[in-house]
């Protein structure tokens, strides 16, 4: 149970994300009097949202509204969004050359979240970075593996059956994606191998000028799906942070005269997601500010509000890819006793999300299980 100034502190922090995200100040903000901005910083740390939460500073700033960010923070938080920014900058031009040397080389990719889906924000460089992830037919991905691994200096393991392979290249953590299927659900992985053949066969792509190189991405139809399924497959697995369901917001926003609601539809219902889509929209509207015209599926019901608030809860607890969780036990073990723990604790975790969704948690619970053993088979 939160105490009340913690509780307090959560609110500022959303309401600042808010402001980030759309705009426009709740100048009710002033009735949490003291606030603990270095708590809020590392929530914004932990959120992978530092340059959002900035952005909601300035707009009070702006607006004749001081807050009490102590100015030594201040000061800190804005050389760390300027670092952000370089590093945007940096990942942008390392893009733009990788995709030219693969078009040289014949082999056609899509770029798919990180960078793609940054340019969707009002400051698409203040978005905290991740990983470059590509995305590819089968064939392309067999040549783009074949084609980067003499260039990385460091490689993963190969998932085989999700045909993904990261590597690092001069720094940059690369992922190549011959598919977007997850461990967690044959339902998802269906709609996400539909979206490929949309992708990939009929070419509904949309492109990003990335320092005078065209730079391919999903159409907003796809990518919509893709972005939602991924990141539900996080939250079901190590946890998911608000800069995922950020991007999400904003995908939506930014398309939202032009995404066909019914294609989105049919899709969410084919997964058998459509109860997360409408809790996740909930938890947007009520915590983040999505305004509901841009919100799909969007339903104004006590049991969709109390879904979101658990939501909120796991969000802030876990933190960006769960990075707020204890896993020194893989240090500490290995072989069949970490195997065991790592299963034990997801079965704890999924417990947890079933009290929010009780149809699919159990499901994808078992679905997990069976792909575990076999990739460990």
């Amino acid at each position: 149970m939160k105490s009340q100034n913690e509780s307090n502190v959560i609110d500022v922090f959303h309401t600042l994300v808010k402001v980030g995200l759309w705009g426009g100040g709740n100048t009710e903000i002033r009735k949490y009097g003291t606030t603990d901005w270095n708590y809020i910083y590392r929530l914004a740390q932990e959120q992978s949202v530092q340059g959002l939460v900035l952005q909601g500073i300035e707009w009070f700033k702006k607006h004749n509204f001081i807050l009490s960010v102590p100015q030594v923070l201040l000061l800190q938080w804005i050389g760390e969004v300027q670092m952000i920014e370089q590093k945007n900058r940096s990942m942008n031009a390392f893009i733009a050359e990788l995709i030219e040397i693969l078009r040289q080389a014949d082999i056609y990719t899509l770029l798919v979240k990180g960078q793609g889906i940054a340019q969707c924000y009002d400051k698409p460089l203040w978005r905290a970075a991740g990983d470059v992830d590509l995305y590819l037919s089968k064939d392309n991905y067999e040549k783009a593996k074949a084609f980067l691994i003499p260039l990385a200096q460091h490689i993963e393991a190969e998932d085989k059956n999700k045909l993904h392979q990261g590597m690092t290249i001069d720094g940059w953590i690369v992922e190549l994606h011959g598919t977007m299927h997850t461990y967690i659900s044959r339902r998802i992985n269906k709609v996400n191998d539909e979206v490929h053949r949309d992708i990939f066969f009929s070419e509904n792509v949309r492109s990003w000028n990335d320092n005078g190189v065209q730079v391919f991405l999903p159409s907003a139809n796809n990518d919509v799906i893709i972005v939602f399924n991924h990141f539900i497959n996080h939250f079901y697995g190590e946890g998911v942070g608000l800069r995922q369901i950020c991007d999400w917001c904003r995908l939506l926003w930014t398309y939202k005269e032009s995404l066909n609601y019914i294609v989105l539809k049919q899709r969410i219902c084919k997964a058998g997601l459509m109860t997360e889509w409408k809790a996740f929209a909930a938890f947007a509207v009520d915590f983040l500010g999505m305004p509901v015209e841009a919100m799909p599926f969007y339903e104004d019901k006590p049991s969709m509000h109390r879904k979101a608030e658990k939501i909120c809860r796991l969000v802030i607890e876990t933190g960006n890819f769960g990075q707020n969780k204890d896993e020194s036990y893989r240090k500490k073990y290995t072989g069949l006793t970490r195997n065991f723990i790592t299963i034990w604790r997801r079965f704890k975790e999924f417990a947890r999300i079933a009290m929010i969704f009780p149809g699919n948690a159990p499901k994808f619970y078992m679905t997990y299980l069976i792909n575990r053993f076999k990739a460990v088979a």
